[in-house]
């Protein structure tokens, strides 16, 4: 049994003898608990050298049970090989103040859809204008709702060319430094999103009850209009394969790895996770086992809501042709899109010998009558 199995397995029950729990959250728990145990099902493996077999149980593939990524980013990132441009890509992460946490939480499928809708528009809108750019771009986002010591901080993260497509079909590009600058991003995204937050119909409760009243949701529209919001651009990747390294790390990510936990004794969870306030240093926290399942819960996504979105040249509408263009204006190598079965692929990753015997050292471990 894995660390996050161990947890949920052991403090679940008195959990929800306290707190109420959504269904679809409830959902999600059962099947991490239940991953790779006899409640899934299992399959043979045999050796193709000398006959030894293992049984191995199925796996939940919930996209928030950290036993199930592997395969799954794999795959994705294969995919974003054939769509990655020889040009400048950057990292840029919008926030939202920690004040309108508590809406968020309560209102998560329309508060989602929104950060991703201001945030990507705000670049769209900021690099089709030519005092910054004059092109379409092509980037793609990612929802994460966590920090580091899993407490609730929703955020975007998006990979972005440093250049476009103009309408005229040529590609342009700033010669230096990113072409939007932060504080016009900031000021812009934090207009679209107090905007579509204000025409939304969002429910409160508990804490958030007050906020039902207009003249209190009103001041703290006003306070957030007045606060500066927090939305910053790293260092530009050296080349396309640093891109692809850094997908690795962010695309399928879940709140916390079983690797990250450190000891689970009796009422107690201890994690590591980095302070960037003190420059990433690492550290340890211990929390009660509850508190550890409530932040976990947090961090569960409304059923059927994409954490990944593409937009511009990267968009779904605009992907086959533009693409193709950008590629030949850019000078990118054009491959020829190959489907490989998951198990290729893992041995394309992973090397020949991934799956070799334990037995004999020799053959691999194979599903009987599949090759």
């Amino acid at each position: 049994m894995e660390k996050i199995q161990e947890i949920l397995d052991k403090g679940m029950k008195q959990y929800e003898e306290k707190h109420k729990i959504i269904e679809y959250k409830r959902k999600v728990i059962n099947a991490i608990k239940d991953c790779k145990t006899e409640k899934m099902g299992a399959h043979k493996y045999v050796c193709d050298e000398c006959g030894y077999e293992e049984i191995a149980y199925n796996s939940c593939r919930n996209r928030h049970c950290p036993n199930c990524q592997m395969g799954k980013k794999i795959k994705w990132i294969e995919a974003r090989k054939e769509e990655v441009l020889n040009v400048k890509y950057y990292h840029i992460v919008f926030t939202i103040p920690s004040e309108i946490y508590g809406i968020v939480i309560q209102n998560q499928s329309k508060m989602y859809k929104i950060l991703f809708k201001a945030s990507s528009e705000t670049l769209q809108e900021l690099a089709r204008d030519k005092k910054y750019l004059g092109g379409e771009i092509g980037f793609f986002s990612i929802l994460h709702t966590w920090g580091q010591n899993l407490m609730y901080h929703p955020h975007v993260h998006m990979v972005v060319t440093g250049g476009g497509l103009t309408k005229t079909n040529k590609w342009i590009e700033k010669p230096k430094d990113f072409f939007i600058p932060v504080k016009v991003m900031s000021k812009l995204f934090k207009g679209k999103f107090m905007s579509y937050m204000r025409k939304e119909k969002v429910e409160f409760y508990g804490n958030n009850k007050y906020l039902e009243n207009p003249e209190n949701y009103d001041n703290l529209v006003q306070r957030m209009y007045e606060k500066e919001w927090v939305v910053y651009c790293k260092e530009p990747f050296k080349n396309a394969e640093c891109v692809i390294q850094y997908l690795g790390r962010y695309t399928h990510r879940v709140a916390i790895s079983n690797e990250r936990i450190v000891k689970i004794e009796g009422e107690k969870v201890t994690f590591k996770w980095r302070d960037y306030k003190e420059n990433n240093k690492m550290k340890e926290m211990t929390i009660n086992i509850h508190e550890f399942i409530r932040r976990f819960l947090l961090h569960i996504l409304p059923p059927y809501l994409m954490k990944i979105r593409y937009y511009g040249i990267l968009g779904n509408r605009n992907k086959k042709k533009k693409l193709l263009k950008c590629k030949i204006l850019t000078r990118t190598k054009i491959y020829k899109k190959k489907e490989f079965p998951t198990f290729e692929l893992l041995r394309k990753i992973l090397g020949q010998n991934f799956n070799l015997c334990p037995q004999c050292k020799k053959g691999h471990m194979l599903i009987p009558n599949t090759t």
